[in-house]
């Protein structure tokens, strides 16, 4: 898949921050791997486009990686953003985002919205997204998005160069094309889904297992 890469690319520390760095490196006696600096190595991830605003007049996106879940009941995720992105601001006031998972057809988007500010252009109108008011937020779904989770901030935990947004999802929106009718499901290994991994974007393999295969007992 191509590197949507533009001049900005130094600029979005979230997306690029250990791409150029010169890590000094130890052999480990008697075995093969060798010791790195300390850095945030744990990859692939989601390129996700975080939607955020109260109303049609600050309504932003801006792209993260630093994304995941943490607690299946009650459900609920968190982002860490830096201080200095425009929309850490937005999230903070509102206490309300929406993450957007992204698509092989969003690739372009989910890059640009990653190196590009809010403070200067409007996200959604530059890269065609059309904002829809989220159901029990009022940050905006993103529609093109395959799947939309809207959550609300319970905690905000200062960390160094970024801030965790603990959060708790209130309420899921999924494309209608991939829900299975009968069986009520939602077929996201359809969604053609992208990841980032080390400075780079990513469609997803062949799919090599599923949970508990190995266990499964044989017919």
């Amino acid at each position: 898949m191509a590197d949507f890469k533009t001049k900005n690319m130094k600029s979005n520390k979230d997306f690029n921050n250990i791409n150029s760095q010169k890590i000094p490196s130890r052999e480990v006696e008697g075995n093969s791997k060798v010791n790195w600096k300390p850095g945030t190595l744990i990859y692939p991830l989601p390129a996700i486009l975080v939607s955020c605003g109260n109303s049609p007049e600050n309504y932003n996106v801006l792209t993260i990686s630093w994304v995941g879940t943490i607690c299946t009941n009650p459900p609920m995720c968190y982002i860490s953003v830096r201080p200095e992105r425009h929309s850490y601001n937005i999230i903070k006031e509102s206490g309300e985002f929406v993450l957007n998972l992204t698509n092989e057809d969003m690739a372009f988007a989910t890059d640009w919205c990653g190196v590009k500010s809010g403070k200067d252009f409007n996200k959604f109108a530059e890269m065609k997204l059309t904002p829809i008011k989220g159901e029990k937020v009022n940050a905006p779904i993103i529609k093109e998005s395959p799947l939309s989770i809207e959550c609300k901030v319970k905690k905000i935990i200062p960390l160094g160069s970024h801030d965790m947004f603990i959060a708790e999802v209130v309420n899921v929106q999924a494309d209608s094309q991939y829900i299975d009718p009968k069986t009520d499901t939602f077929k996201l290994s359809e969604a053609k889904l992208i990841a980032y991994s080390h400075g780079h974007y990513y469609k997803l393999g062949e799919e090599i297992g599923k949970f508990g295969w190995t266990v499964k007992k044989k017919k």
